[in-house]
């Protein structure tokens, strides 16, 4: 099974760092719109594909504006929700990688699957400051549940931090920021 991990398109939070960090729920911008359409030639999606989704306005636009008129499954989960990395002791989640409410979610994007196999808590606090060893045990599940879907390819629209997090977990080596993917950019991993 190969995981494609994509960021999402570039949201209003990067525009101006680090007081734009501070803004609620902000969306894709006009780049970030443009870079959603591209993945359109870049990863073709099929009725058959299964796309994960952070519970964030950008993530979940891109995949919106990625997936249009493309009748493939499409879950929000905050499995793959922002995480901060590396991880920092005592630090809070910024503004900008808060989770949308579910019922906004719903109304917005009724298309999409939620994904209520989680905790109810990761809803509210998701994975952005959890410890590290409850992060690696919830992804290894996550990541087991994958496998038993039993795609070749299964898609997730993410952030810089989870991608790397993940990326980290999975090809056990030692990642820094530097490793991060830049707005739409993927990273391609065999499980």
């Amino acid at each position: 099974m190969e995981l494609i991990f994509i960021r999402h398109g570039q949201g209003e939070h990067t525009l101006d760092i680090p007081s734009s960090l501070q803004i609620k729920n902000p969306s894709l911008t006009p780049k970030g719109v443009i870079q959603a359409q591209l993945l359109r030639n870049q990863f073709p999606l099929t009725n058959k594909d299964i796309v994960f989704i952070s519970p964030i306005r950008r993530t979940l636009q891109t995949a919106f504006i990625w997936s249009e008129n493309i009748d493939c499954s499409k879950i929000v989960s905050p499995l793959v929700s922002p995480r901060m990395f590396p991880i920092l002791p005592d630090k809070n989640t910024l503004p900008c990688d808060k989770i949308i409410d579910l019922e906004i979610i719903k109304e917005e994007y009724p298309t999409f699957e939620i994904d209520m196999n989680v905790p109810l808590d990761l809803w509210a606090d998701g994975i952005n400051v959890m410890l590290e060893s409850k992060f690696l045990k919830i992804a290894e599940e996550f990541i087991t549940d994958c496998k038993l879907l039993q795609k070749e390819k299964i898609y997730i629209v993410s952030h810089d931090g989870t991608i790397t997090s993940y990326r980290q977990l999975i090809s056990g080596q030692n990642l820094t920021r530097k490793d991060f993917p830049y707005e739409t950019g993927w990273f391609q991993i065999s499980c």
